[in-house]
């Protein structure tokens, strides 16, 4: 039996302030997690939604160290940033705070000595590597050394970035600091652990048995865990950036960001509300909804669970609706590599059109599957649905009404068994989105919402008032009546997904506020009601807009390629004498052409400055005819001939390898004379 609770608290991630936010986390948690808390106060429901910044951790404290700053700079830079870009975004937290906050602080040492002092931790000594000249103990990623797998030498202490395996400290070939340069060497050191395996029961029962209705990649990721079996997990690090570990003997350790950051949604809730915190947070009749990112499932589904339970005054998780991965034309998304559509760069491009991504973002949702984000994809359907369809079918409704009626909504005459069956349909459509919402399915509730768009477009083709106009006005009113409901529905079941457009829409109306509840309703605008001056919902994107942003992702890419290319070793030494054997000329092009059947060659007649000679190389896909005849180029004379698809080949030209793979022919900075030898 399903149980109605009296209140929601929703949470979000919280976005690691090392850098901003992009598309990735928008559509995995942050448009998610609005469209539904929208949806609940469309409805009246009590609900809460909290976020806010993680701002602790090792890789805050390398970007630090390589800028040259403080840690609490890099997280102050981040955090206004990330909080900026979302209230510009339009997502609509209650608070967004962050967990370098005294009140977060005092929240999560309070957290930790309950547990500490119910006996809830093991206590653990385990050697660790440490920096003698730095004097302090390194986290993984401050160990760099040779991968023993690729044998990259850049590797860090828990990932190759190379091959991309995962890795110990203890693998690394030749470990050395990355703070000082020097050799570590393995030292004692205590840490507080959470004994997830002493959880491990009612964890199974609580998720497998209790909520079967959890989504397949949630759940299935928790029994995979589960199947497993579970271990203890550290809840303090070695480290001077973060929450001191508030007991005696733990100087320079502190609380493990995995421990301390899920904690913030508790301190922002005290934070906004310190009387009356606990009832979102203890009372049963409360339900707990956590928006995440599939990354951080385990996290919420069992050890922040786990945590929560060991206190023993909170409630658990209710519903955990993780999303996949969004990937970037085809390429996962990578904040290292810069393979990223930044938020606060969007909304510098494209001014006022916050919606058109929320849009592209929840029609292409990762609910169950990884999903791509492309450019293409996003101008398709900007000007397909969202101007060709929404846009189109509000602006023809407003425009009739304004031209025929003055602006003000027609009287409603018989109804045809047309009209009923228009009636009917989007009367159901309330029905229609809140199963989907209510169920976490925001991709199909928007094209459900959508429907009421195609609906009207098709009523206005199939009806034609602009013709009737001619000899039955009284027809006419009713269609246009019929069409405004239509309209100011859409500004009710658009509110959650795109509540910037809505807001313009209801201006357009004439319309204070919505009301859910009245959604499918036929009567939202009584007859005489006075519109306000139509204007355009959306604009359609040109193609040079899209362009102009894939140029600066292959921009980026190049930049990549540039930054990670490494030469190949240089060969052995040879004798001079050795080289001295290769005769090597200029030579200039007289013809070029493709070799038949034969994609990478062409072939080349080549004035030597003694004769004539054809030289066949393989750069066809690197350069055309064209461009080649009548250029100088550098080639080994004194090889042996070497037939290749039937020609004689009589030489070498020579070419660089560029770090793209690109050929890039040899040729001298000044004209010289063909036959002119290189020396």
């Amino acid at each position: 039996m399903e149980k109605h609770f009296k209140r929601t608290t929703v949470t979000s991630a919280l976005p690691y302030a090392n850098g901003p936010v992009h598309i990735g986390h928008l559509a995995g948690v942050y448009v998610p997690a609005d469209i539904y808390v929208r949806y609940l106060r469309l409805k009246k429901e009590d609900v809460l939604f909290i976020g806010g910044s993680d701002e602790h951790g090792v890789p805050i404290t390398i970007r630090a160290r390589k800028e040259g700053i403080t840690p609490q700079d890099v997280v102050d830079r981040y955090h206004n940033l990330i909080k900026k870009s979302f209230e510009e975004f339009g997502i609509s937290f209650d608070i967004y705070s962050r967990t370098s906050s005294e009140i977060h602080r005092q929240t999560a040492s309070d957290f930790f000595r309950k547990l500490y002092e119910k006996g809830e931790f093991i206590e653990k000594t385990s050697e660790q590597y440490y920096d003698e000249e730095a004097k302090q103990f390194l986290a993984d990623r401050y160990i760099t050394g040779e991968c023993p797998h690729c044998h990259n030498e850049r590797a860090y202490g828990d990932q190759c970035e190379a091959c991309g395996t995962s890795l110990s400290p203890t693998d690394l070939i030749n470990p050395k600091s990355a703070i000082s340069g020097s050799k570590p060497v393995m030292k004692e050191t205590k840490h507080w652990y959470l004994p997830l395996d002493k959880h491990e029961a009612w964890l199974r029962e609580w998720i497998l048995e209790n909520h079967k209705e959890w989504r397949p990649n949630v759940y299935g990721q928790c029994k995979s865990w589960l199947d497993m079996g579970l271990q203890p997990r550290a809840v303090s690090r070695d480290l001077d950036w973060g929450i001191p570990v508030p007991v005696e003997g733990a100087e320079g350790k502190v609380l493990y960001v995995w421990f301390d950051a899920p904690i913030g949604y508790i301190s922002n809730t005290k934070e906004l509300l310190p009387d009356s915190w606990e009832k979102w947070w203890k009372d049963p009749e409360t339900r707990l909804v956590h928006f995440i990112g599939k990354d951080n499932i385990v996290f919420h589904c069992i050890v922040f669970p786990a945590m929560l339970k060991a206190e023993g005054s909170y409630i658990l998780p209710d519903n955990v609706p993780s999303n996949e991965f969004l990937n970037l034309e085809g390429d996962k998304i990578s904040t290292s590599r810069n393979w990223a559509v930044w938020l606060h760069e969007y909304l510098a491009d494209f001014p006022g059109k916050q919606d058109v991504l929320r849009y592209v973002l929840t029609a292409n949702a990762p609910e169950t599957k990884d999903n791509d984000f492309t450019w293409k994809d996003f101008q398709a359907r900007n000007n397909n649905e969202l101007v060709a369809v929404f846009g189109n079918f509000v602006n023809r409704a407003m425009v009739l009404t304004n031209k025929y009626f003055d602006g003000k909504v027609p009287a409603v005459g018989e109804l045809t068994d047309y009209d009923k069956e228009i009636l009917k349909e989007f009367s159901d459509v309330k029905q229609d989105v809140e199963k989907l919402l209510d169920v976490f399915k925001f991709r199909d509730a928007q094209k459900e919402a959508m429907n009421l768009a195609r609906i009207g477009n098709k009523y206005l083709a199939d009806t034609e008032p602009w013709k009737l106009a001619k000899t039955d006005m009284t027809r006419v009113a009713t269609i246009l009546n019929i069409s405004m409901q239509l309209v100011a529905n859409l500004a009710i079941a658009f509110e959650p997904f795109l509540p910037f457009s809505a807001k313009k829409l209801r201006e357009m109306l004439n319309l204070q506020e919505c009301d859910w509840s009245r959604l499918g309703s036929t009567d939202l605008l009584e007859e005489g009601h006075v519109l306000n001056k139509p204007e355009l919902l959306f604009e359609k994107i040109e193609d040079s807009v899209i362009e102009a942003q894939v140029q600066k992702l292959l921009d980026t890419k190049k930049a990549n390629e540039e930054a990670n290319y490494k030469a190949n070793p240089i060969r052995e030494n040879i004798e001079f004498d050795d080289f001295l054997k290769l005769d090597i000329r200029v030579g200039t092009i007289l013809e070029c052409q493709k070799v038949p059947k034969a994609d990478k060659l062409l072939q080349f007649k080549i004035d030597d400055g003694l004769e004539t000679r054809t030289i066949v190389s393989g750069i066809a896909k690197h350069y055309s005819p064209e461009e080649l005849v009548g250029k100088q180029v550098c080639f080994i004379a004194n090889l042996p001939p070497r037939k290749l698809k039937g020609i004689e080949s009589q030489g070498m030209i020579l070419s660089a390898e560029n770090f793209d793979g690109g050929l890039s022919v040899i040729t001298p900075m000044r004209e010289a004379k063909p036959g002119s030898e290189v020396k």
